[in-house]
C-alpha cells in the first residue's frame, strides 16, 4: 500500500505525442470552436496558465479520460450537465467540452478547482441523464477493461434509532417497547447526546433496568457497519488490474456487477482515480422534451447553444411559474422570484446560491438593493468591483478569494487556503490567516480600522458561502428547463 501517491491510469494518446502536448492540442482546437479562430490574449493567457498547472501536477491524463467519455456520451445523445462543483472554473474543461459554462464570462476561478499551492487530485463530478448513466459507465469499462473499472462499496451504519430497534430484536424485547424507546431519540442525535439532552430518555435509562441494558448494548454497536450496498455514483478507474490493489466483490443479488470492498475514502487514500457519475432526473426530462419538440414541431434544438437572454423565459420566471423548473420550483422560491423579477442570468445564479438555510435571510436584502429600495454600500471602495454583481452582498466563495487577492495581497492559491480555513472554522489556521490578511490589507493602503471591519464581516460568511461555479452550472440547468417550458 502506498498511501497518498496518485496512481492515474494512462490515457492512450497517438504515438508521436505525449499526454501534455495532446491535451494542449485538444484545448486549443476546442477554444477555437468556442471563441473563434483568432483567440484573444485573455483566452490564450488563461489557457496557458491552466495547462501549466495541469502539466506540473501531472493531471493531463485525468482531463483526457474525462474529455473522452463526455465526448462519447454527447455523440450518443446522452444529455450531460454543464458541470457541477468547482470544475466550472476551468477554461481547459470548457474548451474540452467537459463543461458548458464560460469561466471568463461568469468570472469563475480556476484555483477554486485546482489549487497549484496545495496539490490534490481535482474533482470532476458529472451529471448524466439518469436513465442512461449506466451506458457511460459501461463505455468506460469497455475502454479501460473490466478488470480496471469498478463501482465502489458503501456501508450503511447503525444510527441511534436503528441500533435500538436491532438490539431489541436480537434480545427478543417486544417490538412496541423498542419502538417507543427509539422514537424518543431526536433525528440526527447520538445515544450519548440523547442521554444528555432528552430528560425523559435519561429518566427511562436510570429507572428501567430493561431500558438500561438495551441502551448500553446499543451504545456499543452504534456507528458499526450494518450492511453494504453500491455507492450511488462513485466509479474507480485504475492503471493496473484492480484485483492487485483492492479486494473486490459482487454486490448482493447482482453477479454481473463488481464493487470494491474498500469504501470511497480508502480508495482516495490509495491514490486511485475516483469519479462521480451522477444520474440527474432533470437531464432525462430535458432529453425527453427535446425529443418531443422534434416529434411535434420538427425543431431540432441544441440545448447547449440556446440564447441566455430569452425575454419570454425571463417573463415565465418573473411570474414564478416554475413548477418543473430545476432548483426553482419550491413555493418559497416561486414567491422570491415574483419579488426579484429576474432580468438576467446573474439573478438565477444568485438565487441558486442564496436559497438555502443560512443565506436565505439575505434574499430580501438582495431584492431591496436590486430595486434601489436600499442603498448598496461597501466598507471600502476596493470591494466594489468584486461585489457589484451581487449589490455589495458577499454570496460566493470565489468573491472571498478575490477579496483576499485584491485587498490582502494573497495569491489565488493562498486565497483558496483562506477560504478553506474560514469554511471549516479551523481555529489555529484562522489565526494565522487573519494576521496575514490584516497585514496584507494594511500594506495595501487600507486603514487598520477598515481592515478589522472587513475581517469581522468576512468571518460569518463561513456558514453560508457558496461555490459560484456550481451555482452557475445549476442555474444553467434551471434556465434550460425554464426555456423548454416556455
Amino acid at each position: 500500500f502506498e498511501l497518498g501517491k496518485i496512481k492515474l491510469p494512462k490515457f492512450p494518446v497517438p504515438a508521436e505525442i505525449n499526454e501534455n502536448d495532446y491535451l494542449e492540442k485538444l484545448c486549443l482546437e476546442g477554444a477555437k470552436k468556442r471563441f473563434g479562430e483568432n483567440l484573444q490574449k485573455e483566452v490564450l493567457d488563461r489557457l496557458e496558465y491552466e495547462l501549466g498547472v495541469i502539466k506540473t501536477t501531472g493531471f493531463a491524463s485525468y482531463f483526457l479520460i474525462v474529455h473522452d467519455f463526455v465526448r462519447w456520451a454527447k455523440e450518443n445523445r446522452i444529455v450531460v450537465g454543464p458541470g457541477r462543483g468547482s470544475v466550472g472554473g476551468s477554461l481547459a474543461a470548457y474548451a474540452l467540452n467537459i463543461t458548458n459554462i464560460d469561466p471568463l464570462k461568469y468570472n469563475l476561478l480556476f484555483e477554486r478547482f485546482l489549487n497549484p499551492e496545495r496539490i490534490s487530485l481535482p474533482d470532476i463530478d458529472l451529471d448524466f441523464a439518469d436513465r442512461r448513466r449506466d451506458e457511460v459507465i459501461n463505455y468506460v469499462a469497455q475502454k479501460y477493461g473490466k478488470d480496471y473499472v469498478s463501482q465502489i462499496i458503501t456501508f450503511g451504519t447503525m444510527a441511534a434509532r436503528a441500533v435500538v430497534r436491532d438490539v431489541g430484536r436480537a434480545t427478543a424485547l417486544p417490538y412496541n417497547y423498542c419502538d417507543s424507546v427509539a422514537k424518543m431519540i431526536p433525528m440526527g442525535m447520538t445515544l450519548d447526546q440523547t442521554l444528555k439532552n432528552v430528560m425523559e430518555f435519561r429518566q427511562l435509562y436510570e429507572s428501567d433496568e430493561q431500558a438500561k441494558n438495551l441502551i448500553d448494548f446499543a451504545k456499543k454497536l452504534e456507528g458499526v457497519a450494518r450492511h453494504a450496498s453500491t455507492h450511488a455514483c462513485g466509479v474507480v478507474i485504475s492503471a493496473e488490474s484492480l484485483s492487485d490493489l483492492v479486494p473486490l466483490q459482487h454486490p448482493t443479488q447482482d453477479d454481473s456487477a463488481i464493487v470494491t470492498q474498500f469504501e470511497m475514502h480508502s480508495i482516495e487514500d490509495l491514490g486511485l482515480l475516483k469519479m462521480d457519475f451522477l444520474g440527474l432526473k432533470n437531464l432525462t426530462i430535458i432529453e425527453d422534451t427535446l425529443a418531443r419538440i422534434y416529434k411535434v414541431r420538427g425543431k431540432n434544438i441544441n440545448i447547449e447553444t440556446i440564447p441566455h437572454d430569452d425575454k419570454k423565459t425571463f417573463e415565465l420566471l418573473q411570474k414564478g411559474e416554475t413548477v418543473g423548473v430545476f432548483q426553482l420550483e419550491s413555493g418559497g422560491m416561486q414567491r422570491y422570484l415574483k419579488q426579484l423579477k429576474p432580468t438576467e442570468f446573474e439573478d438565477i445564479i444568485a438565487m441558486v446560491a442564496l436559497y438555502r438555510p443560512g443565506p436565505m435571510s439575505l434574499i430580501p436584502e438582495y431584492i431591496a438593493r436590486k430595486f434601489k429600495v436600499k442603498p448598496v454600500e461597501y466598507i471600502h471602495p476596493k470591494l466594489e468591483p468584486i461585489l457589484n454583481r451581487t449589490y455589495g452582498i458577499l454570496v460566493y466563495q470565489e468573491s472571498l478569494m478575490q477579496i483576499a487577492r485584491d485587498l490582502g495581497g494573497f495569491t489565488l492559491g493562498e486565497a483558496d487556503t483562506l477560504r478553506k480555513a474560514v469554511g471549516k472554522k479551523i481555529k489555529s489556521l484562522l489565526v494565522a490567516q487573519r494576521d496575514k490578511m490584516m497585514q496584507g490589507m494594511i500594506n495595501n493602503g487600507i486603514g487598520k480600522n477598515a481592515a478589522q471591519k472587513i475581517w469581522a464581516w468576512i468571518l460569518p460568511f463561513a456558514s453560508y458561502g457558496f461555490n459560484r461555479s456550481h451555482a452557475a452550472a445549476y442555474a444553467m440547468i434551471a434556465y434550460q428547463t425554464a426555456y423548454l417550458k416556455t
